[in-house]
């Protein structure tokens, strides 16, 4: 492992501090359960993504069977010849590398196929866990796409149709700050996973994610510009809960 790494430990201190903030600013909110439901994934995650860097010890044990099995079919080959130093026929050397070819063989594409089933055994587990992740960004997005600034403006001309907005300008800046915040901690938790098993097709679905997340807290930075021309919108630097 790199000298610099993602502490998934850290990572669910992170998401537990950020429901805590936003128990207080909105109790009860969607916005909240989601957090928590990050904030449960977060804690299996530092769990699997261990486990993928430890090997499957059925799958290793029926490995190093396989190969005990390889060098018994060997001996047993050569034994069953009746070979001994000094009185080789060529006939028998045929015979016994034929038999031994063909059990090499016959091991070999088992002990490749158990390899390869341990590789892609962790990797549906990984891909799994990491379309979860892709849900609560989603999600994430759904709890802010009604969020419009706009509303808050004068100009502004609602309609029976359009949702009631209820929050100032501060308290919706800080709501859409903590959906940037749980995307970005989405991203995260997603990168714990390729720390321990550097599948090249786990690494691009944990791509895929980042670029995810990134794409949707720029739509929500857009948004938070906007809300700066809102007069009652309180200072980035003011304290907040």
């Amino acid at each position: 492992m790199p000298g610099l790494v993602l502490e998934a430990p850290r990572i669910v201190e992170t998401i537990e501090r950020l429901k805590n903030r936003i128990d207080a600013r909105f109790p009860g909110s969607g916005l909240s359960r989601i957090c928590n439901e990050l904030l449960l994934t977060s804690r299996v995650a530092a769990e699997r993504a261990e486990g993928f860097g430890r090997p499957i010890i059925a799958i290793r044990a029926l490995t190093w069977l396989l190969v005990a099995l390889l060098v018994t079919a060997i001996c047993l080959a050569v034994a069953a010849t009746g070979l001994r130093w000094g009185r080789v026929e060529i006939t028998e050397i045929i015979q016994t590398s034929e038999a031994g070819l063909s059990e090499a063989v016959l091991i070999g594409a088992g002990l490749l196929f158990l390899i390869g089933w341990e590789r892609r055994l962790k990797r549906s587990r990984a891909l799994r866990a990491l379309h979860e992740l892709r849900s609560v960004a989603h999600v994430i997005d759904m709890h802010q796409l009604t969020k419009d600034p706009e509303r808050l403006l004068d100009r502004y001309s609602s309609t029976k149709a359009s949702p009631r907005e209820t929050m100032t300008a501060f308290e919706l800046n800080r709501y859409l700050d903590y959906c940037s915040e749980l995307l970005s901690l989405t991203g995260k938790v997603a990168a714990v996973y390729v720390q321990w098993f550097d599948d090249p097709v786990v690494l691009e679905a944990v791509a895929e994610i980042e670029d995810l997340t990134t794409g949707l807290c720029q739509k929500i930075w857009q948004k938070v510009n906007l809300l700066q021309r809102v007069d009652d919108v309180r200072p980035a630097s003011s304290p907040e809960g």
